[in-house]
């Protein structure tokens, strides 16, 4: 099957994701879409990905466009990079399809890509318009490996030097791009990050549907590291996994609900994939139920802020990506909106709460009513 959109980014079999492929998507995104001069590109670290990188940083560039080169990222790292300098951005990931597949995700300068974005580039691809050589020539390439930085510094800044302090916490790197963010992010937040198991070889985590053998090996890097907490991520880390000190793995879904009520979210837009725990909580005022997708969940956010620019809008998915719509306040500072799917601020958020709780992540899991799922949780 050709390569195409899904729930998120398009997607494909590497073999198929060609440079002429790569090219004609990367040229229908500028023709379609408003992505300006610059464009960043980071990509995750699938053995086909630096190939995939360059395809679309000679796309840009015969285009005209400026290519930042920013490395292996997270994505929403690269999102937040690109917004910080109204630049639009592209991804090269597969997030945690296996590594015989990958695919692109495209920002523009204002955040995510809709639905209707997505359409306007496949009626680019049918139907491409020849486009005239640029006058300045080739665009330029640069280089921003500290693309990254601010991503790190926007948790720190928010959470502060002491609001993980006294947790020992493990980090299942494996194949993720964040693994090294994670320590790093962890560290400074006053934890003690135990990185377990990093992998030369892509591993494809799912942290939708984790199956059983991974849910033994948490359990027992639990019990034999004395941990009162494991965190991990997806290949891109746009989804987060936690488990509790015994390493049970914490649904994506809850893991959203519990991040909405810290950040002290007013309206919540969740798939209908999500269990129902949403829809039981008081201090959640407004519940808007999506399609499956991160387009979905975010052209909900924005019609609530459409409505009401001031209004503490959060979204999530079943899979723990969390989206967050307005200027929320952390321990030690302010965080800034974020609406694109990321995989940190539900790890960071829900640890710090269950540290100034006292009772762990078992604990603020063990206070939620009881709820319906659909998921497999």
């Amino acid at each position: 099957m050709a390569p195409k959109f899904g729930t998120s980014g398009l997607r494909g079999l590497v073999s198929e994701l060609t440079p002429d492929l790569v090219g004609a998507y990367v040229r229908a995104f500028l023709v379609a879409c408003p992505a300006g001069s610059r464009v960043l590109v980071g990509r995750d670290l699938r053995a086909s990905s630096p190939r995939i990188a360059e395809d679309a940083i000679a796309a840009i560039r015969a285009a005209g466009r400026e290519a930042v080169d920013c490395g292996a990222l997270p994505t929403p790292a690269l999102a937040l990079a690109a917004m910080g300098q109204g630049a639009a951005a592209i991804m090269v990931t597969g997030s945690h399809i296996p590594a015989d597949r990958n695919g692109l995700k495209f920002y523009l300068p204002s955040g995510e890509i809709s639905k209707a974005d997505e359409a306007a580039i496949g009626q680019a691809l049918e139907r491409p318009v020849a486009t005239p050589a640029p006058a300045a020539g080739q665009g330029a390439r640069s280089f921003a490996p500290e693309a990254g930085e601010a991503y790190v510094a926007r948790y720190v800044q928010a959470f502060g030097d002491a609001a993980l302090a006294g947790l020992r916490v493990g980090v299942y790197q494996h194949s993720s791009v964040a693994r090294e963010t994670l320590v790093e992010i962890l560290g400074a937040l006053g934890a003690e990050p135990v990185p377990l198991a990093a992998s030369d070889s892509f591993v494809p985590v799912d942290t939708e549907a984790v199956d059983a053998g991974t849910r033994a090996m948490l359990a027992e890097w639990c019990a034999g590291q004395g941990l009162d907490a494991l965190v991990s991520t997806d290949g891109d880390a746009d989804r987060p996994m936690l488990t509790d000190a015994a390493g049970r793995v914490v649904p994506g879904d809850i893991l959203g609900t519990l991040t909405a009520r810290a950040l002290g979210a007013g309206a919540v837009c969740t798939p209908v994939s999500s269990n129902s725990l949403v829809m039981r909580l008081p201090e959640f005022e407004t519940v808007r139920l999506t399609r499956i997708g991160s387009p979905f969940v975010i052209a909900a956010m924005e019609e609530i802020l459409a409505a009401d620019p001031a209004a503490r809008v959060a979204g999530f998915e079943a899979n723990g990506g969390f989206l967050l719509g307005f200027a929320a306040r952390g321990p030690a500072g302010l965080l800034a909106p974020l609406m694109t799917r990321d995989a940190m601020l539900p790890l960071v958020t829900v640890l710090a709460a269950a540290r100034a709780a006292g009772g762990g992540v078992a604990g603020l899991v063990a206070a939620l009513p009881a709820r319906h799922t659909a998921a497999d949780q």
